[in-house]
């Protein structure tokens, strides 16, 4: 299990309700695996008051459903730290979201992007270079990106749109920080927000 000394410190990239889903504060590695430094990963998934992410009905038991159902989809996704912008990518599809039975499907798939490697898993993301630490920002939507890599982005600026590419089975966003740009040899990096580690389940309002 990769370890550091002090966890790194970020803003919340977003505004609005979002709940948190695979957190490192119940458990690590957050996302059932070390592989691709993501032992520290977090997930924010954009809610409503309820607590929902989009009306569940017969539609979403039997089929996939378009990605623009969901009320986070679009939604801007904001820079958690001063730093200058290291890698993004920008091109890749938005498909459709899997809740239900098709969710099972789509789970049968995960090998195939595992091998693919990071990028297929990441989707479109931005990678954010502060010092010695690395935070990428993932699955976002396809020709949202607003920053150009060399640009040096304020805590706060937008960064892109809320999407659904890459391993997603709805739109989401992905946060995770690394030792270095090289993912096959980083390190996972501790993180936190505001100084607190919000726990699965819980509803982030920022």
């Amino acid at each position: 299990m990769e370890m550091t000394a002090e966890p790194f410190v970020l803003a919340y990239p977003f505004t609005g309700r979002w709940l948190v889903q695979n957190s490192p504060g119940d458990r690590v590695p957050s996302h059932g695996t070390t592989r691709f430094a993501s032992s520290y990963a977090i997930d924010f998934v954009p809610v409503d008051g309820s607590g929902r992410s989009a009306a569940f009905g017969l539609e979403s038991l039997f089929r996939p459903e378009q990605p623009e159902k969901f009320i986070g989809f679009g939604r801007d996704v904001l820079a958690p730290i001063r730093g200058t912008v290291a890698a993004i990518h920008d091109s890749a599809a938005d498909h459709p979201a899997y809740r239900g039975l098709p969710s099972l499907g789509y789970a049968m798939t995960q090998r195939r992007r595992v091998d693919a490697g990071w990028p297929a898993l990441a989707g479109n993301h931005v990678m954010i270079r502060s010092d010695v630490t690395v935070v990428a920002l993932c699955h976002l939507q396809q020709g949202s990106v607003e920053v150009q890599v060399g640009q040096t982005v304020r805590i706060g600026q937008r960064l892109g749109r809320c999407g659904n590419s890459g391993n997603s089975t709805e739109p989401h966003l992905h946060v995770q920080a690394i030792s270095s740009m090289d993912i096959s040899r980083a390190d996972a990096v501790p993180i936190r927000f505001e100084d607190t580690l919000p726990t699965n389940g819980t509803i982030v309002e920022a």
